[in-house]
């Protein structure tokens, strides 16, 4: 496929269409969440061994913890459960498990229920991609994330640097992803590590000033290269894909460059190397210097960055609101192959009232 159709970070110029969207960018806080501010877990998950994999993201839980068992028993004890692992999500930003038994529709059923024991609106469902079909026994909700021909954001890269893959997963969509899912089945000997960045850390890092700036912005967040694969697949453009809001092929939405978490109430960086194309509000010159530097702040920041080397049926959950993650291309011919379910969660807000992640644990 040629390189021009596989640039991940495709900037993309101003258009009529983008002008439209701009009303969609939301400020204050949300209509929809059943969740109150800043939710804070349980209790539910204290009996279970784990551990932090570094001081701002990522907890790993082994293998004698199985997600299996949590969609089983009563269902407000596993309610429970589930409602405090979203939280554990949302505040951690990525969490692991290790060498998983779930099935491919308990898999469906988790997100799902995630989802909407976090506070997502009812209209919310399970993402369908843009340029999937119905692939059987998979179903349309289903993403193959594979070195070969899946959806692999790898191989988009793989002739560039590798920094270029940071994506937050289909912040094109007018209603984003909040949880996303993967259970890897297929792994190459060595190699093929997913990294995950705090974008609560990331928005800390900034300075006051800068950040303040940031709060007043708003971005373009495109997918069009998806046009170009789908024209060259044979295959039309998939919609709904979770939300009544996620229609049309325009495959473009805008969205707050700082958001705010509806679980956690902190504030959190929103922008990304893949989709991002442009900050509304300034020049394009402006607008690419600014959106340069804060890819750099992402990729740089290794301090505030987990590394993850699977194992075979392991399973990550992160949320996308509070992350951006990238995959290593560095394998090869190896074959790379997991599933990968997406719940679909609210329409991005900034609430001016809402504090940065530091803030509201006091620390500095």
């Amino acid at each position: 496929m040629p390189a021009h159709i596989l640039r991940c970070a495709q900037r993309v110029r101003l258009q009529p269409l983008a002008r439209r969207l701009a009303t969609a960018a939301t400020h204050g806080t949300p209509t929809n969440s059943s969740l109150a501010p800043s939710a804070r877990l349980q209790g539910s998950l204290s009996a279970f061994p784990s551990r932090d994999e570094t001081p701002s993201i990522g907890t790993r839980f082994p293998a004698s913890v199985q997600l299996s068992t949590f969609l089983s028993g009563p269902r407000t004890e596993s309610d429970a459960l589930i409602k405090d692992l979203a939280t554990l999500v949302s505040h951690r930003g990525v969490v692991f498990f290790e060498n998983q038994d779930i099935t491919l529709p308990q898999q469906k059923e988790l997100a799902f229920r995630m989802g909407k024991l976090s506070g997502n609106p009812s209209t919310s469902g399970l993402h369908r991609h843009p340029i999937s079909e119905d692939t059987g026994e998979l179903g349309g909700d289903t993403s193959v994330i594979s070195s070969v021909g899946g959806i692999a954001l790898g191989g988009i890269v793989e002739h560039q640097r590798a920094s270029r893959g940071w994506h937050s997963d289909i912040t094109f969509e007018a209603v984003p992803a909040d949880y996303s899912l993967l259970k890897m089945h297929t792994l190459p000997p060595v190699g093929g590590d997913t990294l995950w960045s705090s974008c609560y850390e990331a928005y800390d890092r900034l300075s006051p000033s800068f950040a303040k700036f940031l709060e007043g912005l708003t971005a373009l967040h495109s997918a069009t290269f998806f046009l170009d694969q789908a024209k060259q697949l044979g295959v039309k453009i998939q919609d709904p894909r979770g939300s009544p809001e996620n229609t049309g092929s325009e495959l473009m939405s805008i969205h707050p460059v700082v958001r705010t978490h509806p679980v956690t109430n902190y504030k959190a960086l929103f922008v990304n190397d893949c989709f991002t194309t442009r900050i509304m509000e300034l020049h394009g010159e402006e607008s690419e210097a600014i959106l340069a530097y804060l890819a750099r702040h992402v990729a740089e920041n290794h301090d505030f960055q987990v590394r993850y080397r699977w194992g075979k049926n392991d399973v990550a959950i992160w949320d996308n609101r509070a992350t951006l993650h990238s995959a290593t291309n560095d394998y090869g011919n190896q074959l790379r192959e997991g599933l990968r379910v997406v719940s679909i969660g609210e329409r991005p807000y900034f609430d001016p009232t809402s504090l940065s992640r530091r803030e509201a644990l006091g620390s500095h």
